[in-house]
């Protein structure tokens, strides 16, 4: 009996630092009251975790987005929800949406500050991930201007060309090698179309390609295996972003995970950077020839750019072109059956 009381007793203090660190984190949340009066809350919250059940399925439906639909039926279209101990507006109208994106720009433009975007985005340096400021305005300008402009996509329109030419000469040449009787032939269309993106992505992200060889074989498997886990687990809900009084637990192992994949990624991106640097378009660190790629152009635009000291140029380029491998998620996360091809 003793032990039982003891446990029950260690119990209740547990449940009550919980108590107090969830209200400080409350308090820290939302440490003053704004000018204006924020729109209502929408009932249903539960203790601790507020309105987390809404972003999961058995409550309503399967989809975070009709759930919300279901409250906004009933409390308007512009309410606020508690996510955990932080509290997030939810708009469903197209007019305040507009408005909020025009005139009110400046405070909707940044993101949260999340456990992956910390841990996966190079400590927030990945400029779709990180927080709005003079860093995330001058790496916009920057790739508006050099990577994503229509001379750019222009430009690179043979690589698109080229990859499409060759992988469909491979599969005629498969077919050639497989048909049947009726002139048909089953082909692993997962794998071709999968090929076929990866070397359009790595062409114009780094500029390098796989020929096919076993070497090549096995690079792309773990080149696919490292994006599927970098992207898998980017768009991870970590409970600590909701309760982040929990965030020592790292319930679910979820951050121990993203800083293995973290280093993965950066050892994949790194190996790029070294081979662009030894290309023949770069002497001693200065570009000596146009080049195409996303890469080459980054290390010839960022060298001697100033980004307020937060962060080396590396650091910067690795972490931009990984913003562009996530096109790769085609190729890890798509599913495609078997055709039956015929010509």
């Amino acid at each position: 009996m003793e032990f039982i009381s003891i446990i029950y007793a260690y119990g209740a203090i547990a449940f009550s630092f919980l108590c107090f660190s969830y209200l400080l984190w409350s308090k820290s949340a939302n440490p003053k009251p704004h000018i204006y009066k924020a729109p209502p809350e929408a009932g249903g919250a539960w203790p601790f975790i507020g309105h987390l059940h809404l972003m999961v399925s058995g409550f309503y439906s399967n989809l975070p987005h009709i759930n919300l639909a279901v409250v906004a039926d009933k409390y308007g279209p512009v309410f606020t929800i508690r996510l955990g101990v932080h509290r997030a507006l939810v708009v469903s109208s197209s007019e305040f949406a507009k408005e909020l994106f025009t005139t009110c720009d400046a405070a909707v433009s940044s993101r949260p500050r999340l456990t992956g975007a910390k841990h996966l985005g190079y400590n927030f340096t990945m400029f779709a991930l990180s927080p709005y400021g003079s860093y995330w305005t001058q790496m916009r300008k920057l790739v508006s201007a050099e990577l994503l402009s229509s001379r750019r996509v222009e430009l690179l329109k043979n690589v698109r060309v080229s990859e499409t030419v060759q992988s469909v000469n491979e599969l005629y040449r498969l077919w050639g090698e497989k048909k049947d009787g009726s002139g048909r032939a089953m082909v692993e269309m997962k794998q071709w179309f999968g090929d076929l993106n990866l070397n359009v992505v790595l062409r114009m992200v780094a500029g390098k390609r796989f020929q096919g060889t076993s070497a090549d074989a096995a690079e792309a498997r773990q080149c696919r295996e490292v994006m599927r886990n970098f992207f898998h687990l980017s768009g991870q809900f970590v409970v600590a972003d909701a309760l982040p009084y929990l965030g020592w637990l790292d319930i679910g192992g979820y951050e121990k995970r993203m800083k293995e994949a973290a280093k993965e990624f950066d050892k994949l991106v790194g190996e790029w950077l070294v081979e662009n640097r030894e290309k023949e378009y770069f002497v001693e660190g200065k570009a000596k020839a146009k080049a195409n790629d996303f890469m080459a152009v980054m290390l010839s635009v960022v060298d001697g750019a100033d980004f307020d000291g937060q962060h080396d140029a590396d650091t910067i380029i690795k972490s931009t072109c990984g913003v562009f491998d996530y096109s790769l998620n085609v190729i890890v996360m798509g599913s495609w059956g078997d055709f039956a091809i015929k010509t």
